[in-house]
């Protein structure tokens, strides 16, 4: 087939349509089926159906599966990278990068969970207070980008994410009781992935070795750098003054931390108590 240039410019704000409709196009231009798709793909049909119609951000081996089908070089796949960073801020997009990019993540949420580990009711209540003047659609895109980075944790060659919640991340009521109670029970559901350790800093600890989040990356083959954010904009940087600062913040964190087994119970326990 002729293969065009992805450009979502101008297109409609939800990008899993705009996906779908391109393989849709692809299928009735090569005359094949979804259930072809699903096979050439190595997925079941109902996968390709969702993906198809918009309703399920597809999964990068997805992607390259379509390219080898309708023999693209690399159309789809470029595309998916347009509709995973639609819906996230230009100023987002780096740390979305060297997200993909990593093979440790270390993590401090203060306020809110971090984004990988959020629910979409989670996430969605955390847009609408942010952007309230957004429309449902709007909203709709930011969730599914956030959503999106959930991918990183279920590709090949996942990194390791170790994340320490202060205690006020898993306090704090967004969205309601029933929508914390879902998100700390998926929370707990994460703790079970071997890539993936949790830890809770309770707030009896005190005052913590950090008062704001920050992120510390290790790319495979590079050097870790330290992501933080300001209002409105994020600053990565790779100085190993910085880096090696936030390597102590992040050590004596994880050190005044509950335990992962502690933790986990606990978040559970909380989760309970939403349910009450």
């Amino acid at each position: 087939m002729t293969e065009p240039s992805p450009d979502l410019s101008g297109d409609p704000a939800n990008g899993l349509e705009w996906f779908g409709r391109e393989v849709e196009a692809a299928l009735a231009h090569r005359g094949a089926s979804q259930r072809q798709l699903a096979d050439a793909t190595g997925y079941k049909e109902p996968y390709v159906s969702k993906a198809k119609n918009g309703k399920a951000l597809p999964s990068m081996h997805f992607a390259r599966g379509c390219d080898r089908f309708f023999n693209t070089s690399g159309y789809f796949a470029r595309l998916l990278v347009q509709v995973s960073e639609r819906g996230h801020p230009g100023w987002f997009v780096p740390y979305i990068n060297l997200e993909k990019q990593a093979s440790r993540i270390e993590d401090y949420s203060n306020a809110l969970i971090m984004g990988m580990l959020q629910t979409w009711e989670y996430a969605e209540a955390t847009f609408r207070a942010t952007f309230p003047y957004e429309t449902d659609e709007q909203i709709k895109s930011r969730v599914e980008a956030r959503l999106a980075r959930r991918e990183v944790l279920e590709r090949e060659g996942a990194p390791l994410l170790w994340v320490i919640l202060h205690e006020t991340t898993l306090r704090t009521v967004v969205g309601g009781r029933a929508v914390m109670a879902d998100q700390l029970r998926q929370l707990a559901a994460d703790s079970g992935n071997p890539h993936v350790t949790l830890q809770v800093l309770r707030s009896h600890t005190g005052a913590p070795a950090s008062g704001t989040p920050f992120t510390l990356l290790t790319p495979d083959d590079g050097a870790t750098v330290l992501y933080t954010e300001a209002m409105g904009q994020g600053h990565v940087t790779d100085s190993a003054h910085s880096v090696d600062h936030g390597r102590t913040l992040f050590e004596r964190l994880r050190a005044a931390a509950r335990d992962p087994e502690g933790s986990v119970a606990l978040i559970r326990e909380i989760a309970e108590e939403y349910d009450r």
